[in-house]
Parts: C-alpha cells; sequence; structure tokens
C-alpha cells in the first residue's frame, strides 16, 4: 500500500513565514509515513484532483479566494479528505469566504497587544490529541476569533483585558476539532512564524492534530 498523501499550498503574507512553515511541516508529515507535496499558491485547488489527498494543509494568510477552488476544498473535506493548519495560514486564509470559514470552523478578528505572555488553558485532558500536555505559557499573537460553537474545544486562552478592556475574561479557542461531513478538521491558533513551531507543547499538538485529521470519520 502506498504512504498517504498531504497536500501543503502555502502564501499569501510574509510575516507568517509560510515557506519555512511549510518546510517544518512537510518534514513532520514525512516522518509520519506520509508523502508530500508542497506548492505555492492556491491553484492548485483548482489543478489537483484534491481527494487523491489523504490531508491538506493550508498556510495562505490574507489572500483572496477563488471560488471553484474553495468549492473543490470543501467538497474534498465533506468526502473524507481531512483539514488541519495552524495560525493565520489556515485561520486568516480567505477572508472573503463564508464557506471556507465554515468548514474551518472560526476566523482570526484580532491580536490585541500584538505579541504577549498569555495561558493556554488545557479542558479536554481526555482527548487522545491532548494526553500528557498540561496547560502551559506561550509567547505571541493571542488570537481573537469567531468561532463555531459547535466545536469540540481542546484548549483555550482568557484575556485579561488590559489590550483591550471590552475582552477582559473572554475565553477563547486555542486548539479545536470539528467534523465537516465524513472529513476531519483539525487547527491551532498558535504558530506565528517557524521559530514558534518548535515550541513543544505547540508542536506537538499540532503534529497529532495533523494526523488526527487524515483519518476519516
Amino acid at each position: 500500500m502506498s504512504d498517504p498523501r498531504a497536500l501543503i499550498f502555502w502564501g499569501g503574507w510574509d510575516g507568517h513565514d509560510p515557506e519555512a512553515c511549510a518546510a517544518v511541516v512537510a518534514t513532520m508529515l514525512e516522518e509520519e509515513g506520509m508523502a508530500v507535496t508542497s506548492v505555492q499558491g492556491a491553484e492548485v485547488l483548482r489543478s489537483d484532483d484534491l481527494t487523491d489527498y489523504a490531508l491538506i494543509v493550508p498556510m495562505m494568510t490574507q489572500v483572496a479566494s477563488d471560488k471553484d477552488g474553495i468549492d473543490k476544498l470543501c467538497a474534498a473535506v465533506r468526502g473524507g479528505v481531512g483539514l488541519g493548519g495552524f495560525h493565520g495560514g489556515m485561520g486568516d486564509a480567505f477572508r472573503d469566504s463564508p464557506a471556507y470559514q465554515f468548514m474551518v470552523g472560526g476566523q482570526w478578528v484580532a491580536h490585541p497587544g500584538d505579541f504577549i505572555d498569555y495561558r493556554i488553558e488545557v479542558t479536554r485532558p481526555d482527548h487522545p490529541l491532548m494526553e500528557g500536555i498540561d496547560s502551559f505559557d506561550y509567547h505571541s499573537e493571542q488570537y481573537f476569533m469567531h468561532v463555531d460553537p459547535g466545536n469540540d474545544v481542546l484548549a483555550t486562552t482568557t484575556f485579561t483585558g488590559e489590550h483591550a478592556p471590552e475582552i477582559d475574561g473572554t475565553t477563547m479557542p486555542v486548539f479545536w476539532t470539528r467534523n465537516f461531513g465524513k472529513g476531519r478538521v483539525f487547527y491551532s491558533a498558535l504558530g506565528h512564524n517557524s521559530a514558534e513551531l518548535a515550541h513543544p507543547q505547540a508542536r506537538e499538538v499540532l503534529r497529532r492534530g495533523l494526523i488526527w485529521a487524515t483519518a476519516t470519520t
């Protein structure tokens, strides 16, 4: 049997280090026995048969969507292809596509204070993705997102209100999973750049989440 195939498509805002992040994730997946195709740009969503992949990983912050490409992506995930990713590469990829955001289960809208110290609280220690991982401190952008209340939330962060008083005490998902048709979706709000992907807890949950998303429901 051939190795399961993963597609990483990357580009958009350079501040999220998409090419370097794609290389880190490609190595991560290859170490898990996956055959990885990594390409720049979203044109692959139109040109490839997306059902040939077991997992698709978007890393495309702030790019305009192509309806045909997004429709193909959504159809592939509904049909059983996994979708997984992190931070703005997945959670702020196609701002003009509600269909994409509906599939992902959330959309970035703000990170008050920019780079700050904050706490990640594990809320589902019973979930296989969080096994052995305790709550931890993190330094980066604390993502405020519009999220689907149906997500299965694995960890959260709470805003202090120091940088935006109106959200004092607001608890926001950090890691979540969801089903989309027959496909599995995993998202992590962590991982602003390739250096952050070395953070031990953030990296391990991402690794587990991508592998989890590869399986069909």
